[in-house]
């Protein structure tokens, strides 16, 4: 049965689907993210510092921790810029389900209303059939 908020409803749905898969595209940026970190924390553990050399690779080897280090850096900022995203997302949707949800539960009234109407109609039009069978019987 459609009533005037039904329209709305479909449109609140729709929305709230597309709340639903950016909350989802923000759930995959944190997890690529948190295994960047991983990936860059294993990394800078796998490097082994020289034991012995020329100072051009000892230099080499601290640039290349500090470029580690730096990169480990990067990725925590990414992994708090994915988290923050995904808590706005979330946010975002919560309020679109509230709206869904409360549209929903207007038409479902609408719905209700309509439908004690119609009863309310067949009633009093059982109610003058019987009164016109009566009537009928006691003419007869």
């Amino acid at each position: 049965m459609k009533t005037r908020f039904t329209p709305l409803v479909k449109l609140k749905k729709s929305k709230m689907d597309k709340s639903e898969q950016v909350v989802q595209k923000a759930n995959a940026d944190l997890n690529s993210a948190a295994m960047a970190l991983e990936i860059a924390y294993q990394s800078i553990q796998d490097i082994t510092p020289p034991q012995s050399g020329s100072m051009k690779e000892f230099i080499a080897n601290r640039t290349l921790l500090s470029s580690g280090r730096g990169m480990i850096d990067h990725n925590k900022e990414w992994v708090g810029f994915a988290q923050n995203q995904v808590n706005q997302a979330k946010e975002k949707l919560k309020v679109d389900m509230i709206e869904h949800e409360k549209f929903k539960h207007l038409e479902f009234q609408e719905i209700e209303k309509e439908i004690k109407k119609l009863k309310l109609k067949e009633a009093k039009d059982l109610d003058e059939v019987a009164l016109m069978t009566y009537a009928q019987k006691g003419k007869n």
